[in-house]
């Protein structure tokens, strides 16, 4: 294995778990922390990144493009870092983010939706970015599959891909073959983002780099969407111990996450029932209060609609809406013989 990059995302997939609402000074504190920690990139941005902040993704506190100047300005080493959605994220947003001092732009799609970013990946790089794509929900695809999608964004000009597991779902094999697969298949690099919904992040991680990737993710204390992402600190441990620390400060990164990002956060992400049924299921967390809600109105288990939600993505390839998973499931408790 060699010391791969590691991208912390603190400051963006940590934003889910906020729910948006970090501040100036939160974002300097944090920053300050991982840049004297020698961590390289730095992600910065609304959850679902440029121009997330929305009645439908939730309004940020402060607006993304002054946490984005208010990193950059704290940075003494590290790159900034934006996370950009087709369809969300426009090119008015994306040359403010420029504006404000982002180096890096991570383009993310559906693992089944590449072709969506081409415009994007050729905006970025005309505005002189290093370009990363971001294959979301790749275990619903076969590695084989994801290794087309990643040639598209390297045909783009993507200069590293991704294998992005949103719902936490995969097991260290899954992770192992996909990077080993992307690998392959680019001449790029290959990264992987884990998240710790089956309580695999770290795990996982492992796989990844055993399989040749070049690039990681972590959040400090884990802070992110679901039972949290992969720990920066953590990692940081690991990749020390086995010999391939990339230049990061150990300890440092451990008071970070105790002392800088350890009380500002409502609730400590761990795989509890939610999270784990996420994992399990393999669907999206933003999918969960809205089970909730059908559930109750309904009378059907939660847990039961995102399940069967899941299989019907990953297996039949189905992309078929909770209410309607719901709605099947209560006919067939009707139809079912006591």
């Amino acid at each position: 294995m060699n010391a791969p990059r590691l991208t912390d995302t603190t400051l963006r997939d940590g934003s889910h778990a906020l729910a948006h609402t970090f501040t100036r000074q939160q974002v300097r504190d944090i920053v300050r922390a991982l840049d004297r920690a020698g961590v390289p990139v730095i992600e910065v941005t609304h959850g679902d990144g440029l121009a997330g902040s929305s009645l439908q993704y939730g309004f940020s506190r402060v607006p993304d493009l002054d946490l984005i100047a208010e990193a950059r300005e704290t940075a003494e080493r590290a790159r900034i870092a934006a996370l950009l959605l087709p369809g969300i994220g426009t090119r008015r947003e994306l040359k403010a983010a420029v504006e404000r001092g982002v180096q890096v732009l991570r383009i993310a799609t559906q693992c089944t939706e590449a072709d969506i970013s081409e415009e994007h990946f050729k905006m970025a790089k005309d505005m002189g970015l290093e370009t990363v794509g971001f294959l979301m929900m790749s275990h619903m695809r076969p590695p084989e599959f994801l290794a087309e999608q990643a040639r598209l964004m390297e045909s783009y000009g993507a200069d590293c891909v991704y294998v992005v597991d949103s719902a936490g779902a995969m097991l260290p094999h899954d992770a192992a073959a996909r990077v080993r697969a992307l690998k392959a298949a680019l001449t790029v690099q290959v990264g992987f983002h884990a998240h710790n919904n089956l309580g695999l992040g770290i795990g996982n991680t492992l796989a990844a780099l055993e399989a040749g990737a070049d690039q990681i993710d972590g959040c400090l204390r884990g802070l992110g969407a679901g039972a949290g992402n992969a720990a920066t600190e953590v990692l940081a441990a690991v990749l020390d111990r086995l010999g391939i620390n990339p230049g990061l400060d150990v300890l440092a990164l451990m008071d970070a996450a105790e002392y800088v990002v350890a009380p500002i956060m409502p609730f400590q992400p761990f795989p509890d029932r939610d999270a784990i049924t996420i994992g399990y299921a393999g669907v999206y967390s933003t999918f969960l209060l809205h089970a909730r809600r059908i559930g109750e109105q309904l009378g059907v288990d939660p847990r039961a609609i995102l399940i069967e939600l899941g299989r019907r993505q990953t297996v039949a390839g189905q992309e078929d809406w909770i209410l309607d998973v719901a709605l099947e499931l209560v006919r067939q408790q009707q139809t079912t013989p006591v």
